[in-house]
């Protein structure tokens, strides 16, 4: 899959879909039929101790392929979209450089979106604008205010709704904090879709399949030592992110005697049913992935499709 030196831009295989879908498993076989390495576009995954909870790729899987960002951060430490990008970026190029295909597999659709299309530098805050400029929406309305950032970045005004005054305040912010538009600042943003060819696929089920398997996998995680997993994470004072991970706070209810064990399983399961939906709501809207319905194709057939759509 490699293209030859001259012939053409090398090649990136992206697997995304919504949690509980299958991505990690489709992703090792893939990697097994292509001489692939797979890069965790998971922000929960890179955590250390949370290994249940995460859903990080089991030890045989890691044996049969060669993952990256897995169980690398201590849960104490904050973890990002620019952090993603920057060490995904330079597996990919380690990957490549060694006759090898990336393959990005994940559910964190922000962390995919900014590794493909790249993320401006956001100038930092000024809250002194920022006041000034809601002052200015209570007094005159969200459609003054956003007829003012018309005027100065119609692009944006345009991707934005007239009564979204926190994101119109924050388009106005950054062209008055670095004197060019958020449309301008964009522009000059480049990610992997310069550099590389990207192929990126989609799994997904009918919605009842999809919350059963998230229904069979709660069920899963509460027969295994999740509630442990938890009890040691919460000995330690978590960073934002990682406590963002499905299951801690449902589970921590339970130990806090807030509800039974049945309770917290029944939350978890609505959440997750939540979480999945939002996925798919996100990675519908980008016309680039090909979807592929497990529900119709067997695993060897789709990996068949994928290792001929990279060729």
């Amino acid at each position: 899959m490699r293209a030859p030196p001259g012939k053409g831009r090398e090649k990136i295989v992206f697997i995304v879909g919504p949690t509980a879908i299958g991505k990690t498993g489709l992703a090792v076989k893939l990697a097994k039929r292509i001489g692939g390495e797979i890069i965790s576009a998971d922000s929960m995954q890179v955590y250390k101790g949370m290994r249940i909870l995460s859903q990080s790729p089991t030890s045989a899987e890691r044996r049969m392929a060669r993952h990256h960002l897995v169980e690398l951060l201590d849960p104490r430490k904050e973890y990002s979209v620019a952090a993603f990008i920057k060490e995904a970026s330079r597996l990919i190029s380690s990957i490549t450089a060694r006759g090898k295909v990336p393959i990005v597999a994940g559910g964190s659709g922000l962390y995919i979106k900014g590794l493909i299309e790249g993320i401006f530098p956001s100038p930092k805050a000024d809250l002194k604008f920022r006041k000034k400029m809601n002052r200015f929406a209570e007094k005159y309305g969200s459609r003054r205010l956003h007829s003012k950032l018309a005027k100065i970045d119609p692009a944006s005004a345009g991707m934005i709704h007239p009564n979204d005054i926190r994101r119109i305040v924050r388009a106005l912010e950054i062209q008055h904090t670095s004197g060019k538009t958020m449309t301008e600042l964009k522009a000059s943003t480049h990610g992997l879709k310069e550099k590389y060819d990207i192929r990126i696929f989609g799994l997904v089920r009918p919605r009842d399949q999809i919350y059963s398997q998230i229904d069979m996998r709660a069920d899963r995680m509460f027969d295994g030592r999740v509630i442990e997993e938890v009890k040691a994470l919460r000995r330690k004072r978590l960073s934002r992110t990682a406590g963002a991970v499905l299951g801690f706070r449902e589970i921590c209810g339970y130990l806090d005697g807030r509800y039974d064990l049945d309770a917290a399983k029944t939350e978890l399961k609505i959440n997750t049913r939540r979480f999945a939906k939002r996925q798919l709501t996100w990675f519908r809207a980008d016309k680039r992935i090909k979807w592929f319905d497990l529900s119709r194709m067997k695993d060897g057939a789709i990996i068949k499709k994928i290792a001929k759509g990279a060729d």
